[in-house]
């Protein structure tokens, strides 16, 4: 919790980044595992649930983020590609309509490249700055 609260554009772009190789790693892994076609037609719910682990992650990296930005139009941004990406999960579970399995890099790159913006130019050098500017 601590690293979270010290360093959150760190873990977010990790858990981000992870995210990202989890998504294109999957097409892979299953690629692999033809030869077992009759039993595995689907993920195995271990795999499925580290988009929710993710998810959990990335949400309080941001809620973090957030706090100790200095700049406003990063705070939206942030929620907006983690909410992009909740749906479009959400959407590959539920399959509410048609989206190309490529739509998830959009927003896991997103955030990945927000979060390093937000660690680099963003920061509050001062605890005021950032409670002015909520």
């Amino acid at each position: 919790m601590i690293v979270l609260k010290e360093k959150p554009d760190i873990l977010g772009t990790i858990a981000s980044a992870l995210c990202l190789v989890h998504c294109v790693a999957t097409p892979f892994i299953f690629i692999v595992q033809t030869c077992n076609v009759t039993c595995c037609e689907v993920a195995p719910w271990w795999w499925q649930s580290i988009d929710y682990i993710f998810l959990i992650i990335s949400f309080f990296a941001i809620y973090w983020s957030t706090k100790s930005t200095a700049v406003k139009w990063i705070k939206p941004m942030l929620w907006l590609s983690w909410l992009l990406l909740v749906l479009i999960i959400l959407n590959e579970k539920l399959l509410f309509f048609s989206l190309p399995d490529s739509a998830i890099y959009i927003p896991a790159l997103a955030l990945v490249i927000l979060h390093l913006y937000n660690r680099k130019y963003c920061q509050c050098k001062s605890h005021k700055c950032c409670v002015k500017n909520e």
